[in-house]
């Protein structure tokens, strides 16, 4: 390896690590979720707290693809826990307008029937380190505490995998065990 190439390479992994440092959305299992209040995109006021003793799937989102893809997913895990003790959120965390949120989820292969809110003054990035990654999808507890994430690409995203880390979250609270 040449000398330009090694240079390359070092200067390549140092924006890798600063970005990642940067992420505040990196958080140790079992942190508490920060608490937000936003509105909805048909104007319901919703905050995090409200869903303490429910497994809240939250999703924070721009307007691009990923998101659209990452959002679908949500929806079908929405759709597979109707009737139980899950509550799926979705998030425009960038600062969009709702006319523009309305018209981006008008694009997505399926109909999205969860809440969806606005976050004009970008709050949710700042308390979850999105904007630089993002689809960004948290899995929290009865507790409010933040047991699973995936920032950035949604590689491990699927509503698969989100499915089956919910269902463990679920039978711990049946049985009252701890993680």
């Amino acid at each position: 390896m040449t000398h330009l190439n090694r240079l390359v390479m070092a200067s390549v992994m140092v924006g890798l690590l600063a970005a990642a440092a940067q992420a505040k959305g990196f958080f140790k299992v079992g942190d508490p979720a920060p608490n937000f209040t936003l509105e909805t995109l048909d104007g319901q006021t919703i905050s995090l707290a409200q869903y303490k003793g429910q497994v809240v799937v939250l999703g924070l989102f721009h307007i691009c693809e990923p998101c659209l893809i990452q959002g679908t997913e949500l929806q079908k895990v929405h759709e597979a826990f109707q009737g139980k003790n899950v509550q799926v959120l979705g998030v425009n965390s960038a600062g969009n307008s709702k006319e523009k949120v309305k018209e981006f989820l008008k694009e997505f292969p399926v109909k999205i029937s969860y809440p969806y809110m606005v976050d004009p003054k970008k709050e949710t990035d700042r308390l979850y380190g999105g904007g630089r990654f993002i689809p960004n999808v948290y899995i929290i507890d009865q507790d409010g505490k933040i047991r699973w994430q995936r920032v950035g690409t949604m590689e491990i995203g699927a509503a698969e995998v989100i499915k089956a880390e919910v269902e463990k979250l679920l039978a711990r609270g049946k049985s009252g065990g701890a993680l």
